[in-house]
């Protein structure tokens, strides 16, 4: 068996899924160690100001996410842990017959720093339009790959 030290670890990224519920579309944006410190502790259900992820007068909403190895938050388990559950349906778990229950591992309400995908909605627009901000970034990319 190998043993890792912490400086052996590679650090996990984090990322933002940010939906915009007018137009339907969702936008990514990768996380710096500043905005995960600002992220960690947070609870789904909970709006945060646009200004954490450099997104001027936007506010928004946290509704889920997943953890390093893909299980989803569930709002209704505390923590930040894993919890095997017994459930029905929702997140987690869509059964294929009515009455199916099964044991599922989710992770808990908040974000953590196993956490790598944190997705939110838009509550409050900004002034400029997500599209034409992650369209800017999206072009940036491209002149710097060329």
């Amino acid at each position: 068996m190998i043993f890792l030290t912490t400086t052996q670890v590679a650090q996990h990224t984090m990322k933002a899924v940010i939906a915009d519920p007018k137009t339907g579309k969702t936008y990514g944006k990768p996380l710096t160690d500043e905005d995960v410190k600002l992220l960690v502790g947070k609870r789904i259900g909970e709006t945060l100001k646009g200004e954490v992820l450099d997104l001027q007068g936007y506010e928004f909403e946290i509704t889920g996410g997943n953890d390093t190895q893909g299980f989803a938050m569930r709002k209704s388990v505390p923590g930040t842990k894993r919890k095997k559950l017994l459930i029905s349906g929702g997140v987690g778990f869509k059964p294929d017959a009515k009455g199916l229950r099964r044991r599922k591992t989710v992770r808990g309400n908040a974000i953590d720093t196993d956490i790598a995908q944190v997705n939110m909605k838009i509550v409050k627009e900004g002034k400029t339009p997500l599209a034409d901000v992650f369209k800017k970034e999206e072009g940036e990319k491209k002149e710097g790959e060329q």
